[in-house]
């Protein structure tokens, strides 16, 4: 599976599931217009953008180019790339009947073309080599070893460290890890949790 560089943000969780079963990167949703209010997440999303850029994938209706353009002023340009979906007719299968503008959204895409959407923005694709090792990255086990999952209290903990970093109190503990892997390198980790190593 090809591996994108920047971080991907999305409308929503089935526009989400689309993309990772065309790429591996990390995958950020806006829950639609609510991101506008969430201000933890537009602070994440440009700590996300100034570290590895963002490839902003909505659809291709009027929420979705509202969407995007307002995400679009409020980083800076050089770290935004924008992905676009072509026009297709139809609905997406879990829909008992099409959109108002009768077009298929990222979700009911197949993997081909959100590839060739990624390719199309400039997405960098990384080889093997350029991915980093094993050793280098957190991993769930060392999760578990900090006590931020598998264990009475780990919620707390993830809690702490959410309010420490200044990080959205909402992240699931997968996407915890990723914005971790984004923003620290492992040393950095364990400097935060000096007895789990």
């Amino acid at each position: 599976m090809l591996r994108v560089h920047e971080v991907i943000v999305v409308e929503g969780r089935y526009d989400k599931i689309a993309v990772s079963q065309a790429v591996s990167a990390t995958i950020i949703e806006t829950s639609g217009f609510a991101v506008f209010s969430d201000g933890e997440k537009i602070a994440l999303l440009r700590r996300l953008s100034a570290k590895r850029g963002l490839v902003i994938l909505t659809d291709s209706d009027r929420a979705g180019f509202f969407i995007r353009g307002r995400l679009k002023g409020m980083f800076d340009e050089e770290n935004i790339k924008h992905a676009y979906i072509p026009d297709i007719a139809g609905k997406e299968r879990r829909k008992s009947s099409p959109a108002k503008d009768n077009k298929i959204g990222v979700e009911g895409m197949s993997p081909e073309l959100i590839v060739k959407a990624l390719t199309r923005a400039g997405a960098v694709f990384l080889d093997d080599a350029e991915i980093p090792l094993a050793q280098d990255r957190i991993t769930k086990t060392d999760m578990y070893l900090a006590g931020l999952s598998g264990s009475p209290g780990s919620a707390g903990k993830r809690q702490n460290l959410l309010r420490r970093l200044d990080l959205p109190e909402h992240l699931s503990t997968n996407s915890l890890l990723d914005v971790l892997n984004i923003l620290h390198t492992r040393d950095e980790f364990f400097a935060l949790f000096p007895n789990s190593s």
